[in-house]
């Protein structure tokens, strides 16, 4: 009995299926990043405009604007490689935590054991860069060129040698 003419209308719509899908999420991802990149930006924007309007600027400004500057390089590194360091996030957090120091030290708030804990939070996500850019470099992730590609007849095993990429 021959079923193939079954078995290739099964792989047709499997591949349909797949590109089609591979589509919807890819239009949403750069929707999204775009949508965040746009709010991130405008957010900056107001903030620095508020910081004008004030008539000064204070050392917690700088830093809230370096945050919007992080979250920024984020997303311009995820759009361009579709990776998100983890490292990004921490230097985020780190930020924000000095932030937070300065103010509540600029605002003349008595020492508590509270600060102890932000140096502590501080110091803690320092040594988190550390262990992930340790591990990074002695267990890189493999990078797959094009996952989409199928490779075939005429297809040479590593593409990016064939381009002129070493």
């Amino acid at each position: 009995m021959k079923i193939n003419w079954a078995e290739n209308l099964r792989q047709n719509v499997h591949e349909l299926a797949e590109s089609l899908g591979n589509l919807f999420v890819e239009t949403f991802h750069y929707m999204a990043l775009f949508a965040i990149g746009a709010v991130t930006a405008w957010a900056a924007v107001m903030e620095f405009l508020g910081m004008i309007e004030q008539g000064h600027i204070k050392i917690d400004d700088i830093l809230l604007l370096f945050i919007y500057l992080e979250l920024g390089a984020m997303v311009g590194i995820y759009f361009k490689t579709n990776h998100m360091p983890v490292r990004f996030l921490i230097y985020v957090a780190i930020t924000a935590l000095t932030r937070l120091l300065i103010s509540n030290v600029s605002h003349h708030n008595p020492p508590d054991i509270g600060i102890i804990y932000l140096c502590g939070g501080i110091l803690l996500l320092a040594f988190s860069i550390l262990v992930v850019r340790y591990a990074s470099s002695q267990f890189p992730s493999v990078k797959i060129e094009n996952p989409h590609r199928k490779t075939g007849a005429g297809s040479s095993e590593h593409p990016e040698v064939e381009k002129g990429e070493l």
